[in-house]
């Protein structure tokens, strides 16, 4: 039912009566995206109602990602934050009711009582580390966490408004679009990579959340968004006036790089050694077992370096500079790839694996069980190639045991090793050196010195560096012998692509204006342009089939993908398909001539690019899953939680999902979630816990 309005003049878009069985009974506060509403259920519980404004509520994007807030908070409804008790995100004008939490914000209460207390601080973080836990454990990243959004109810900090986008409320804004966050208590990264923005990035929110209720401001402040956003990313924060024994936990959650930050749970192991009064130590919860202590960590990762607690201030010629490269970085929209999967530790030799084989159609294994980080695998040489920081490994696809393994730079987040050449590449990013392994012992076949670069990839038998000046180096896979060098024509830093069974490599660049696309197609084994296009849209390829390209279309108002375009290079034609409403973060796959696509908020779509219409939609309940695989029969993705997941791609219906396999880690969030192999008649894929498992693709009912 939609909210039902008072009929006086200007009433009809801000003061209905009604949402759903809910009456309104007061206005509670008013956002960018809609108006927060005091409201009463039939049995008189007591709730905050959410509705979207009127100008938004007929935005098919805008309204997707109001769903998609109603999903997250339903998923992270817990202790920490205000429980969802009903919603409506198809009505005509979209509501969520939650639990009403009488309290101030966090923000009103520095306004108005100034600086909180030492104690009050540490029961703050550590209510907050908590709920990052819990939010982060489904999947979840909240992306805009600030003093605003944090509720100081008596049981403890409240987290609300997950994921939104504001067009109102956005304090920076470009030419190519709007900006998701509050530049203040952004991290680097949602600037620098905002397309590689993970659990991290809250992390560093948190930080200068509790920067501002110790001292009333933020880490990083200035008049103008642009400086802080400068700051941000180049500065030290300044820490003037935090209490100091908590100003070395804070100055940690604000590392420039996400995977210098701490977790929740390493947050609150730190809370608790910090000399604090009783109440303190019993706000902060008890650890799982299984979890490292910090004196082990801080073994396995050595001495910490003291953090500078001096700050740089920018002169007025760096500051004016750096704005036209944050203006080009922040012209991506903030979205929820979540990167950063923590690759701290190697496996050690002579550990022992552990396998199991179920039955003929499936097994699991556990091949680095004292490994930490995603396991990511590709299929070559008939062998399932596999890689967790520090150790590639290779696996006999039949019954997963490990027929050899190779230590490697640890590399976070580690990447699929891949066949290239008759031989495995690691595709080790860190490091010096550059190697390609025998795929029947894993010894090094070769050898070189890797330059430093800023991107890496195989395709047709060759390995193609991209050097930090722009040229890209194509090196023999085989030998190691460099093939050939030069720069691409149009292309200022390519990075590359390619797909299975396709000879050529793609990279693309966005125009100043975000208004088109240059894509170019590369033989890998010479270097020469096989073509060149300028397309229209912010383009991003997916896939091949049948002589065309596949590219998801980003809208430029909210990053979300708004359409699947196909381009056929033999006759220079483009075709476009636009999807009924916007997709958060897309990942696809092409089967044919249709593409498959997953948003980060569980909706997978089919969309047939030759009847130029979507065949189904299916919303599978998956906050965040992995870049979908795709046959004649499923589409496969996994999960955050470790499960595979296999949809019927005729008809749009789950047909089979395994157990979690979150492990006793389950307090750290992946990064990029490795995607599914398909083999054969296998469908092969891993799990936060170090899992490698095989499932029978012909029967996931039976999974």
């Amino acid at each position: 039912m939609a909210p039902q309005g008072s009929t006086g003049a200007g009433a009809e878009a801000e003061l209905p009566e009604y949402a759903g069985h809910y009456r309104l009974e007061s206005c509670l506060g008013s956002g960018g995206m809609g108006v927060v509403h005091i409201a009463r259920s039939t049995s008189g519980m007591k709730l905050a109602v959410k509705v979207v404004h009127t100008e938004f509520a007929k935005d098919p994007e805008f309204r997707g990602r109001f769903r998609q807030e109603v999903a997250a908070a339903r998923k992270v409804s817990g202790a920490f934050t205000a429980s969802v008790v009903d919603a409506d995100p198809d009505a005509e004008r979209p509501w969520m009711a939650t639990l009403f939490i009488p309290g101030s914000t966090l923000s009103d209460e520095v306004k108005r009582n100034g600086p909180m207390a030492p104690a009050e601080l540490r029961r703050l973080m550590a209510g907050l580390a908590e709920a990052l836990r819990d939010i982060h454990r489904v999947g979840v990243v909240h992306r805009d966490l600030k003093p605003s959004n944090v509720l100081l109810a008596e049981d403890g900090p409240k987290v609300i408004d997950f994921g939104i986008s504001r067009p109102k409320d956005s304090e920076l804004r470009t030419e190519t679009g709007k900006l998701i966050g509050t530049p203040p208590f952004m991290a680097p990264e949602q600037f620098r990579r905002p397309r590689e923005v993970g659990p991290a990035a809250d992390i560093f929110a948190l930080g200068s959340v509790m920067v501002h209720a110790a001292t009333g401001r933020g880490p990083f402040d200035s008049d103008s968004p642009y400086v802080v956003a400068y700051q941000v990313v180049h500065d030290e924060p300044d820490l003037t006036g935090v209490p100091e024994n908590l100003a070395p936990v804070i100055m940690r959650c604000l590392a420039k790089e996400p995977e210098d930050r701490p977790t929740p749970d390493e947050l609150m192991r730190e809370l608790r050694s910090v000399a604090a009064s009783y109440d303190t130590q019993a706000f902060i919860p008890a650890q799982r077992t299984g979890d490292v202590t910090e004196q082990e960590q801080q073994q396995k990762q050595g001495p910490r370096k003291p953090a500078s607690r001096l700050r740089r201030r920018p002169s007025a010629k760096a500051v004016l500079a750096a704005v036209g490269v944050v203006l080009v970085l922040a012209g991506a929209l903030a979205s929820v790839r979540w990167l950063g999967t923590s690759g701290d530790a190697v496996a050690k030799s002579g550990e022992e694996p552990t396998a199991t084989a179920p039955g003929s159609a499936g097994w699991e294994a556990n091949p680095v069980p004292k490994g930490t980080g995603e396991v990511q695998c590709s299929f070559g040489t008939r062998q399932l190639l596999c890689a967790r920081p520090g150790t590639v490994f290779a696996l006999n696809p039949s019954d997963g045991t490990v027929l050899w393994r190779h230590s490697v730079a640890a590399s976070s987040p580690s990447k699929a090793p891949v066949a290239g050449g008759g031989l495995v590449q690691p595709m080790v990013d860190e490091g010096q050196r550059l190697e390609a392994l025998d795929p029947a012992s894993g010894k090094a076949r070769w050898q070189r010195t890797l330059p430093a670069h800023n991107a890496m990839r195989t395709a047709g038998g060759m390995l193609l560096l991209t050097l930090l000046d722009g040229t890209v180096t194509g090196v023999d896979a085989a030998t190691g012998d460099t093939g050939w060098s030069g720069r691409i024509p149009g292309q200022p830093m390519p990075t590359f692509v390619s797909f299975a069974g396709d000879p050529l490599a793609y990279t693309t660049t966005l125009s100043s204006d975000s208004l088109s696309t240059r894509v170019t197609a590369v033989d890998p084994a010479t270097g020469a342009v096989r073509w060149d296009a300028r397309l229209s849209g912010n383009l991003t390829p997916v896939g091949v089939h049948d002589g065309s390209v596949f590219f998801l279309s980003t809208s430029n108002v909210y990053g979300d993908t708004d359409a699947v375009v196909r381009y056929t290079p033999a006759t220079e034609s483009s075709h476009r398909v636009k999807l009924p409403v916007a997709r958060s973060d897309a990942q696809a796959t092409v089967q044919g001539t249709v593409v498959y696509l997953l948003g980060t908020n569980g909706s997978l779509d089919a969309v047939d690019t030759g009847s130029d219409k979507r065949l189904w939609t299916l919303e599978t309940s998956v906050s965040r899953g992995s870049v979908p695989v795709a046959d004649a029969r499923h589409v496969y993705f996994t999960a955050a939680d470790g499960r595979l997941l296999a949809v019927d791609s005729a008809k749009g219906r789950l047909v089979g999902q395994t157990p979690a396999r979150l492990g006793s880690n389950s307090g750290t969030v992946a990064g990029a979630l490795p995607k599914p192999v398909l083999a054969g008649n296998h469908v092969y894929a891993t799990a936060p816990d170090g899992t490698v498992f095989a499932v029978d693709a012909r029967d996931p009912s039976a999974w």
